[in-house]
């Protein structure tokens, strides 16, 4: 049976919805930024068009961009990198925990109202159900984290120590230049959609720039933009 394609009843075309999209995900702008720079190829939209865009096809292009990656990061058992970043929703503290591989691969995102042993359990829980297991966790020094894993039965491979968790919080920077440009959020519920599609669609662009020749980053860079203009496609 073929598969229907998810831009059957727009007008637009899908190469069109997925450059505004990558656009308000991959880079901090605004809604308006983003018509104004497509504007300027010609493309006449409204800002509210790319709200919609984002809204309806950014979980359904993380979503594929998942299933694509989620075989092979299946092999990063080695070290996961755990940490948690506070954001504020409407002036209320919330927490945004974050799974980070040996790789800077982002694992998992997940938004809570606290960061004690409950939430870090359920946090945990889901990352090991979507990728498995690591021989080591590193965190840092909250006891949320040894308390989860140990009843997790996995307290004996936490790792922490001074800087060992670099790796982890300089994975927060790329989504703190976005929520900046955003203006923050006002719902926990958008928080959490819009962290788990900004991971996914970073984990694709992310190649390590500083870590391979020029040669070999537009390889890697030509490699992910084919992907993403092939997201959904019918």
């Amino acid at each position: 049976m073929t598969k229907r394609s998810p831009f059957r009843y727009f007008k637009t075309s899908p190469e069109i919805i997925r450059l505004a999209v990558m656009m308000y995900v991959r880079f901090p702008l605004s809604l308006r930024n983003v018509e104004d720079l497509l504007h300027e190829r010609g493309i006449d939209i409204c800002h509210e068009t790319v709200r919609f865009w984002w809204h309806r096809f950014g979980p359904m292009f993380a979503a594929e961009i998942r299933k694509r990656r989620v075989e092979g990061m299946r092999s990063s058992h080695w070290r996961w990198h755990l940490d948690e970043v506070f954001v504020k929703i409407n002036g209320e503290r919330h927490y945004l925990w974050r799974a980070v591989d040996h790789e800077g691969e982002v694992l998992e995102s997940f938004v809570t109202k606290t960061r004690d042993k409950k939430a870090a359990l359920k946090f945990l829980k889901k990352s090991l159900r979507r990728h498995g297991s690591a021989d080591e966790f590193v965190t840092d020094r909250l006891r949320s984290y040894g308390a989860a894993l140990g009843g997790l039965g996995i307290r004996d491979r936490q790792q922490t120590g001074r800087w060992m968790n670099n790796r982890a919080e300089n994975s927060h920077l790329p989504f703190r230049r976005r929520e900046r440009a955003m203006l923050r959020f006002r719902r926990m519920r958008t928080l959490q959609k819009f962290a788990s599609v900004h991971a996914s669609v970073h984990n694709l662009f992310n190649t390590e720039r500083s870590l391979s020749s020029r040669a070999t980053f537009k390889k890697n860079r030509a490699t992910a933009l084919a992907e993403w203009r092939g997201l959904c496609a019918a």
